[in-house]
């Protein structure tokens, strides 16, 4: 009997939001879908957030991941792109867990790390990886789906792992290891 898994891998952005699936069957990749959510053209910052978090319940209705690998924020000096990026990746995270798909997420270094085999590898590098590995014909003009496909494969090769990141089977596990960030 062949096990089937269906991951959806997502870089979070407020600019773009790059994602890519991938099908593991028997414990072999094939890729699904590679895409991006441009939001360069809307100004309003709520309004990219609600379209984040349909574009990400739309896939999850469309293909049902078993799983979610989402890339963490990075820390950058600037305090608003921080801000702007990780209410991204929570909006999106917030999509998963209302529909109850485990999430997990990964640093950049770990994707790159378990992509190319170096946490310090550029987006090129990565992107040139994950092209060979699934047969992709051409890479896109953006990398941002190729960051979010990196997610899924990272996912991939790092499952049954004792320490694989931060995962979130609900709300309830998202609470209680987030227990610094709730209010009393």
């Amino acid at each position: 009997m062949s096990k089937e898994q269906i991951i959806l891998g997502i870089d979070p952005g407020t600019t773009i939001m790059g994602f890519g699936l991938i099908k593991v069957v028997n414990k072999k990749m094939s890729l699904i879908q590679l895409n991006e959510l441009d939001l360069k053209k809307y100004d309003d910052h709520y309004l990219k957030l609600k379209l984040i978090f349909e574009r990400t319940i739309e896939l999850i209705e469309t293909h049902h991941p078993d799983e979610i690998a989402i890339e963490a924020p990075f820390f950058g000096k600037n305090v608003q792109s921080m801000l702007k990026l990780g209410r991204a990746q929570g909006v999106a995270m917030a999509a998963g867990l209302s529909r109850e798909v485990p999430i997990t997420e990964y640093a950049p270094k770990k994707i790159k790390m378990a992509i190319t085999g170096s946490g310090n590898a550029s987006k090129e590098q990565v992107a040139k990886m994950l092209q060979g590995m699934l047969g992709i014909k051409t890479l896109p003009k953006n990398l941002d789906s190729m960051d979010g496909l990196g997610a899924a494969v990272c996912h991939f090769y790092n499952q049954g792992r004792v320490e694989i990141g931060k995962r979130y089977s609900g709300w309830a596990s998202f609470v209680k290891q987030n227990e610094k960030r709730v209010k009393k």
